[in-house]
């Protein structure tokens, strides 16, 4: 059980594995120090991505260190062939890698941007074709919607989904998760603490590995982080009457406060990418102020700022958030950070 074999791609790890985002909000130092210290501990799995900034430099700086070989996954945002092609090469150099595990198509959010890079021409043909000059291994795709996730299953196509799945965010147990293990597809847990939001992580663990079949990705920076998952990932799983306290008091706190980022609220007659907007807190936690300056986050909070609370989005919320009230205290915070 402390095992899996990632479905159809054969690549048999640990079911703990480690998380690149938090790398790049540390020195490189303590980066390449946290890499080498959870490959040492026994963790074999590495995932990252292009756009988490230094991850994949500093990830690749760890590996030109030591004798281990991890699997190594990571992704990008790019949905044309050519792009991605581009990306490949360069999640090579910055690994330094001559062959990448498997690498992933990132955050697939919408039926259209499926289509996108599925049709002639899309990343996944692009993908396809790096895996035949062997640049790659296997081809997989992230999203947090669980309809395009069921869509990819459908399809054939990728031999990894990567899910957003916690006790917060448990829906992808009822159809993806199944489904994937039924057509021997490898499952990648990505926010096993909700990205931030659960501050437990030994319960939040414990439950995600409760669910056979799954790699858990765990982001961490520190020995400190390490120790604590590992000895929660090396002991037992069985959720205790604390654990059980735990989770149900996280649960009644942000039921109604956690957008699972399902994307039914959608359209927004302002524009506004609410998962985005409502998620942001937690997202500057994971990947730092700087993201805050990206040009497409600059954008969101312009249109975050002109919300006219019309709330069509409470009425196609199917966990009844007050989405008006969060974009309105989350453009506040902001505003207070003076960035």
């Amino acid at each position: 059980m402390k095992q899996v074999i990632l479905g159809k791609t054969g690549i048999e790890v640990q079911r703990l594995g480690f998380g690149g985002i938090p790398v790049q909000r540390v020195s490189e130092e303590q980066a390449v120090d946290a890499v080498l210290y959870a490959l040492e501990k026994g963790m074999d799995f590495i995932d990252t991505s292009r756009v988490y900034t230094t991850s994949e430099t500093r990830i690749g700086k760890a590996l030109s260190q030591t004798s281990r070989k991890p699997a190594i996954a990571t992704k990008s945002f790019c949905r044309a062939a050519d792009d991605i092609r581009k990306d490949v090469e360069i999640s090579l150099r910055e690994l330094q890698r001559d062959v990448i595990d498997i690498y992933q198509c990132h955050s697939i959010s919408t039926p259209e941007e499926y289509r996108k890079i599925t049709s002639s021409g899309g990343a996944y043909s692009g993908l396809v074709k790096a895996r035949e000059e062997g640049l790659i291994r296997h081809i997989g795709i992230t999203s947090h919607s669980l309809d395009v996730l069921e869509r990819a299953l459908d399809d054939d196509l990728f031999e990894t989904i990567m899910v957003c799945f916690s006790f917060l965010e448990p829906a992808a147990k009822e159809k993806v998760i199944p489904k994937a293990l039924a057509k021997n597809v490898g499952i990648l847990v990505m926010k096993p603490l909700s990205g931030g939001v659960i501050e437990s992580s030994g319960p939040a663990l414990k439950w995600a590995f409760g669910y056979p079949g799954t790699l858990v990705l765990a982001g961490v920076e520190s020995r400190e982080l390490i120790d604590q998952n590992w000895n929660t990932f090396q002991g037992s799983w069985e959720l205790t009457e604390t654990d059980r306290e735990t989770i149900d008091a996280t649960f009644r706190e942000y039921d109604k406060k956690f957008c699972r980022r399902c994307d039914y609220c959608l359209p927004c007659p302002a524009g506004i990418t609410i998962q985005y907007v409502l998620g942001a807190r937690t997202f500057i936690k994971r990947m730092g102020a700087g993201a805050l300056k990206v040009p497409m986050f600059a954008d969101m909070w312009d249109k975050a700022e002109k919300c006219e609370e019309c709330g069509q989005c409470v009425t196609r919320c199917p966990y009844g958030l007050p989405i008006p009230e969060i974009i309105k205290a989350n453009v506040k915070w902001k505003k207070s950070l003076n960035l």
